[in-house]
């Protein structure tokens, strides 16, 4: 493979007007099919094996005329201290607006008004109107979003208090300020790393290239492909932080090998075909780890995960190609003043002192077990929150305390009790038997006996009389742990009713749906787990022609994830210097964030990992001591995994800045788990524990060796050509030609 690499690379700086020319157009023609493709329609989500969602179909079969499908709002009035909205002049209002908002968008499907639909607290103090709408939140166009608003603004001057709940307004979550701060640092960081700015802009400009191309093509065919608002997403955080790892990886290697004395077209082959190898294969566990979302049976993610993937192909593709062919524009002009400063003192042979990445390899050399002991021990102890991690959904009740649909969701609990943000539909099937209604007035008076329970409505039919629903309002709010052992005791419940009566019985809802959703992603992450890293187990086996390397590679990753999951847990469910991070409300952590950042950050760490022992193998392979391989491996790979490693985290902090706490947890995750891996795993126990394995790390049995096929990622094929072709290594006469471009 090195060999191959070699040869593309030289053909990229030979050819670079080509190369380049090629990427903007397929920029130019991914831009021109976005712009052009219709907009994206929200695909609605489901959970395909899971009760809830059996109960949900079986609603759109038996009931089409009652579920739009489509967003919905509850507008909140709270009457001033002393008053009701049972009042003349406020039930004069509160109808008032009730007809505005029928009459205000064709968008609008239903809206119920609260003095004909139970709509008004026990007390008299609180009502909402239900608004039903025909299209998904994301659809609603601006003028049906004012429009809404605008009814809050009319209440409010005439004494009510009016908040505004549901999805309806529910957009694109803005970032804060610290996200743009987090892109200057890394842009601040590739300038120091590099000591010019044309090497620094090399990572950001062809990442952004890259993410082009992906997310327009995503735009592009996302009506096709059914592909949901948030696919992107993950395209985009995944496709910027590894488009700009391999650039610097590429970038570093190639001025590493300028330092040594190539002429440029052989040190751009070289980088492509050494450190380009690295790149090739720690992209393949990228998309392994995006690709193995599938395995959680959820289209949603599937597709993202599958999108990101794509992304992540086209990021090894620039790094590949359009890389070598902008060495090639920026000439001289890839090192700073000191940079070829630098390169003039060992061309002249003076000495340079070790650089930090050195003196940090022979430090942990010298006390590998206290070193080894100390940071396994630290992670662990972090990571001991994970123990009582509690998944769930953010809701209207996770929102800042200053938004409307937190307020919305407060006077809700207030007026009606914490559970009715969270109403649970029982679904009664009687179809088979023809006794939908008797068992449904048999759950009925079940359910009201069940601990829990607020209120429980009497059952509606449909009109073929086979099918009822009963709705039931938990005591407790829909986060709760109660309200999830209510949950699972309706069920129990209705299999008891069903295996007497013959009917079935469902429970769904918003609350149900969030309980099954964080169920199934809580099954499927050790499966994925096992999948994603056994697979990797397998590539980095090839990469490094070793069994430990890999194992340890493995176990170092599950150490820095428990240990992220714990430091979230902590902040976010226990509340632990949440004031800091600007949590505003503690509860269970977000059901995608385990998964989301096992896939993330699995791609992230194994990215470190092969560019760092990549680095020691190719010494080791060369004839160094396995001692001495640590220190090259640091000498030339720490820098640029530090720099790595620090741009991330930046980028990731931004996100603890969002108003929206599923976003800012997020970031904080991703944050704190790159924080771990690269700079406690990879920069810590990799070397320790290289240092006590010795000449075992790269230990691999004969007949496994034989086995596996030799992709020559260290570049000892390429180095035996280069030797048989030119005896000097000093490369061509078009070398030399070129180099004077």
């Amino acid at each position: 493979m090195a060999t191959f690499l070699y040869k593309l690379g030289r053909f990229a700086f030979r050819r670079r007007n080509y190369v380049a020319l090629v990427w903007v157009a397929l920029l130019a023609l991914a831009g021109v099919g976005a712009a052009s493709a219709s907009t994206a329609t929200s695909t609605s989500f489901s959970i395909p094996g899971t009760e809830a969602q059996k109960a949900f179909d079986l609603l759109e079969q038996r009931f089409p005329a009652g579920s739009t499908g489509g967003a919905t709002a509850r507008v909140v009035f709270k009457a001033p201290s002393g008053e009701k909205v049972t009042d003349a002049g406020h039930k004069a209002e509160v109808g008032k607006i009730v007809k505005e908002l029928k009459d205000g968008s064709t968008q609008v499907a239903s809206v119920t008004d609260p003095y004909l639909a139970n709509g008004v607290s026990q007390d008299g103090t609180t009502a909402y109107i239900q608004v039903s709408y025909k299209v998904s939140s994301m659809q609603l166009t601006d003028p049906t979003r004012t429009a809404l608003e605008d009814t809050a603004k009319d209440a409010d001057a005439k004494g009510l208090t009016v908040e505004i709940g549901g999805d309806a307004l529910k957009t694109v979550p803005e970032m804060g300020s610290a996200e743009i701060i987090g892109v200057v640092i890394a842009a601040i960081v590739l300038v120091i790393t590099f000591g010019s700015l044309v090497a620094a802009g090399l990572p950001l400009l062809t990442a952004l290239i890259g993410v082009g191309v992906g997310i327009s093509t995503i735009t592009a065919l996302a009506n096709v492909l059914e592909l949901g608002s948030t696919t992107s997403t993950l395209a985009m955080m995944i496709g910027l932080a590894v488009g700009i790892d391999y650039a610097l990886f590429i970038v570093s290697r190639y001025r590493n090998e300028l330092a040594e004395g190539r002429e440029r077209e052989d040190a751009a082959g070289r980088a492509v075909g050494t450190a380009g190898s690295a790149v090739v294969f720690a992209g393949l566990t990228v998309v392994i780890a995006l690709a193995g979302l599938s395995v959680v049976n959820i289209p949603m993610l599937t597709k993202m995960g599958l999108a990101a993937a794509g992304t992540v192909v086209i990021a090894v593709l620039i790094a590949l190609t359009l890389i070598p062919a902008m060495l090639g524009f920026a000439g001289k002009r890839v090192h700073g003043r000191k940079g070829r400063a630098a390169l003039a003192d060992e061309s002249t042979g003076k000495s340079t002192k070790p650089n930090m990445g050195t003196r940090w390899a022979r430090f942990v050399l010298r006390k590998p077990v206290t070193v080894l002991l100390t940071a396994v021990v630290g992670l662990g102890v972090i990571a001991v929150p994970a123990a009582s991690l509690e998944l769930g959904l953010p809701d209207d009740g996770s929102q800042p305390t200053s938004t409307t649909q937190r307020k919305a969701y407060d006077l809700l609990s207030e007026g009606f009790g914490p559970g009715f943000n969270g109403p649970l539909v029982v679904v009664v099937d009687g179809k088979a038997d023809n006794n939908a209604r008797a068992a449904a007035t048999k759950v009925t008076d079940t359910v009201k006996k069940l601990d829990d329970v607020a209120v429980v409505t009497p059952a509606t039919l449909n009109k073929a009389g086979d099918t009822a629903t009963i709705t039931v309002i938990p005591k407790d709010r829909p986060s709760s742990i109660k309200t999830e052992e209510l949950v699972h005791s309706i069920r129990d419940t209705g299999r008891e009713i069903a295996s007497e009566d013959g009917a079935e019985i469902l429970v769904t809802g918003a609350t149900a749906m969030n309980i099954d959703f964080s169920q199934k992603m809580n099954d499927a992450l050790m499966p994925y787990l096992a999948l994603v890293v056994g697979l990797a187990f397998l590539l980095l086996m090839l990469v490094f022609r070793s069994i430990l390397v890999p194992l340890k590679a493995a176990l170092g990753f599950l150490l820095s994830v428990f240990a992220a999951l714990g430091a979230v847990v902590a902040v976010f469910q226990w509340g632990w210097l949440g004031g800091l991070f600007g949590v505003e409300q503690t509860g269970p952590i977000m059901s995608m964030m385990p998964i989301f950042m096992v896939g993330v950050v699995f791609g992230l760490a194994m990215d470190y990992e092969v560019f760092l022992v990549t680095r020691m193998r190719e010494a080791y392979v060369h004839g160094e001591r396995p001692d001495e391989a640590v220190v090259t491996g640091f000498k030339h790979g720490a820098r640029v995994v530090v720099a790595a490693a620090v741009i991330m985290i930046a980028v990731f902090a931004g996100f603890i800045g969002a108003g929206d706490s599923m976003i800012k947890m997020i970031g904080f995750g991703l944050a704190v788990a790159v924080l771990f891996d690269a700079f406690v795993v990879r920069m810590t126990i990799v070397p320790a524990v290289l240092a006590l394995l010795g000449d075992k790390a790269w230990w691999l049995p004969k007949w496994l060796d034989k086995a596996l096929p030799n992709v020559d990622v260290e570049g000892e094929a390429l180095q035996k050509t280069l030797a048989a072709d030119s005896p000097s290594g000093n490369g061509s006469g078009e070398d030399r030609e070129l180099a004077r471009v």
